[in-house]
C-alpha cells in the first residue's frame, strides 16, 4: 500500500511547519533583547537559517535576541539537524528496501543498510549519538571557558551548550558577534568543535556501518568509503590552499606563529564543508580562497547527516564516472565495486539542479545589488551549501535578496535529498527501449 504523503514530499512539508512555528516565536516580543516586536523578515530570515541549520543572519545573534530567542534558535537548529538526519537515512533505506529496486536480501549484503523494520532502533541510533556528542563537547567547551575566560559557570555552560549544538547540527550560530575569532589562538575550543562538525557532517550511515564494522574496513560500504576518502581530501585540499592563500595575509594567518596558522588553517578547510563558524575574517580573505571556499561550500558534507552541499558522495561519484569515460571503460569502479547507472544519473541531475540553483541566485542578487560578483557568489553558494560563512553583506542586501537566500537555504537543505530520493521511489521498469543513437558530445 502506498503512503498518503509522498515520503519525500512529507519532508519537505514538515521543514516549512517548522521554519513557519519559529517565526512565529521569533516574532514575539519576549524574543528580542529589547523586550519589543521582531519584524517579520528577520524572524522569517533567522528561523529559515536556524531549521536548515546555515546560521546566515541578519541581525547579531548574542545581542539581538533574548535568551528566550536564543532557546528558540537553538531548538530550530536541533530540530533541524536531527530532523533532516532521520528523515533522510529513513529515506535512504526505504529506497534500499524497495522491492522494485532490489530485494532485502541483496540490499543487506551490497549496501550493508539495515532493513527498514528497524526505524526504531535506528532511530534510538541516531539519539544516542546526536546527544552524546552534542554532551561530550558541551562539557569540554564549558570547561575551558570556565578555566580560561573567567565566565560564570551558567554563562559557560551556556555558551558551551549553544555552540556545541550548533557545531555538531553544522549550524554556525554563535552568540558572539565575531563568530569564533576571539578563540583563533585557542586549540581547546577549536579542536572539540572541529571534531562536532565532522561528527555531524560525515553522515549517519557512515557512522552506523563504522560502529558495526570498525575494525573491519574491507567490508564497509561503499558508500563509506568513498565518503570517508572523499571527505579526506576535501579536507586537505581546503587545509592547503587556505594555508598557501593566507599565509603573508596580516589581516588572517599572517601574524600568527607556525601553529595557530596550521589550527586556523584546518580549522576553515573544516567549517566550509558547511559548519559556517569562522575563526578568521572571511571578509579579510584572498579572493583565492573565496574561491577555495566556493567549491568547499558547494560540496558540502556525508548524506544523510546533518552537512549541507550536493555531498561528498555526488561529486565522488561523478570523478570516477568521468576517470572511467578517460580510460574508455563502460562502467565507474572503486574498491572493486561497480557504480550503478542510476546512481550516475542522480549525481548528474543533483549536480546540474544545484549549479542551476546558485546561478540564478547569483544573478538575482547582481541585479537588485551593488556589490562585487565575487562577494555574491560567495553568498550564493553559502546559502545553497547551507554553510553560513558570509563576507559581511547579508545584513545589508534588500529584502528580496533576503528573501532569495531563504529559498536557497530551504532548496538546498531539503531539495538535493528529496530530490535524489524521488528520482528513486519514482523509477519504472519499461517493457520496451527506443533505437540507440549517439548525439555529438564536446
Amino acid at each position: 500500500m502506498r503512503p498518503v504523503v509522498h515520503p519525500a514530499r512529507a519532508v519537505a512539508l514538515s521543514f516549512l511547519v517548522a521554519i513557519a512555528l519559529g517565526t512565529l516565536l521569533l516574532m514575539l516580543p519576549v524574543s528580542r533583547a529589547e523586550g519589543t516586536a521582531v519584524p517579520w523578515l528577520t524572524a522569517f530570515f533567522t528561523s529559515v537559517s536556524a531549521v536548515c541549520v546555515t546560521g546566515l543572519s541578519v541581525v547579531d545573534t548574542g545581542t539581538y535576541w533574548s535568551t528566550f530567542g536564543q532557546i528558540v534558535i537553538l531548538a530550530l537548529f536541533q530540530v533541524g539537524g536531527f530532523g533532516m538526519m532521520t528523515a533522510a537515512t529513513l529515506l535512504g533505506l526505504m529506497v534500499n528496501r524497495s522491492p522494485r529496486l532490489r530485494t532485502k536480501l541483496v540490499a543487506q549484503a551490497e549496501t550493508h543498510s539495515l532493513a527498514l523494520g528497524d526505524i526504531a532502533s535506528i532511530t534510538r541510533l541516531v539519539l544516542v549519538v546526536t546527544f552524546a556528542c552534542e554532551f561530550i563537547i558541551a562539557a569540554l567547551l564549558m570547561l575551558r571557558f570556565r578555566m580560561g575566560y573567567g565566565l560564570t559557570w551558567g554563562e559557560s555552560a551556556w555558551s558551551g551548550l549553544f555552540h556545541a549544538v550548533s557545531a555538531f547540527n553544522n549550524a554556525g550560530f554563535s552568540i558572539h558577534p565575531d563568530g569564533l575569532v576571539r578563540y583563533a589562538a585557542d586549540a581547546l575550543i577549536l579542536t572539540p568543535v572541529m571534531l562536532a562538525i565532522f561528527i555531524g557532517g560525515i553522515g549517519f550511515p557512515v557512522l552506523q556501518d563504522l560502529r558495526v564494522r570498525f575494525r573491519d574496513p574491507r567490508h564497509w560500504s561503499l558508500h563509506t568509503k568513498l565518503t570517508l576518502v572523499g571527505t579526506g581530501v576535501l579536507l586537505l585540499v581546503g587545509f592547503i590552499a587556505v594555508l598557501a592563500f593566507e599565509w603573508d595575509n596580516p589581516k588572517t594567518l599572517g601574524a600568527m606563529a607556525l601553529p595557530g596558522k596550521l589550527l586556523n588553517a584546518a580549522f576553515a578547510s573544516v567549517s566550509a564543508r558547511t559548519a559556517g563558524f569562522n575563526a578568521l575574517d572571511i571578509g579579510a580573505l584572498t579572493r583565492e580562497s573565496w574561491a577555495a571556499h566556493y567549491l568547499l561550500m558547494f560540496i558540502g558534507g556525508g548524506s544523510a547527516g546533518t552537512a549541507g552541499g550536493v555531498k561528498v558522495g555526488t561529486a565522488v561519484i561523478l570523478v570516477l564516472l568521468v576517470v572511467a569515460e578517460i580510460r574508455g571503460r563502460p562502467d565507474s569502479e572503486a574498491f572493486g565495486r561497480r557504480v550503478g547507472a542510476s546512481a550516475h544519473r542522480q549525481a548528474i541531475t543533483v549536480l546540474v539542479l544545484g549549479s542551476a540553483m546558485v546561478v540564478l541566485g547569483t544573478m538575482v542578487l547582481l541585479r537588485i545589488s551593488d556589490f562585487t560578483t565575487d562577494r555574491i557568489i560567495f553568498e550564493v553558494i553559502s546559502a545553497f551549501g547551507t554553510v553560513g560563512l558570509s563576507t559581511g553583506i547579508t545584513a545589508d542586501l534588500p529584502p528580496l535578496g533576503q528573501l532569495m537566500l531563504t529559498l536557497l537555504m530551504y532548496l538546498g537543505r531539503v531539495g538535493t535529498i528529496t530530490l535524489a530520493t524521488s528520482l528513486v521511489l519514482a523509477e519504472r521498469r519499461m517493457p520496451y527501449r527506443y533505437p540507440e543513437e549517439h548525439p555529438i558530445v564536446g
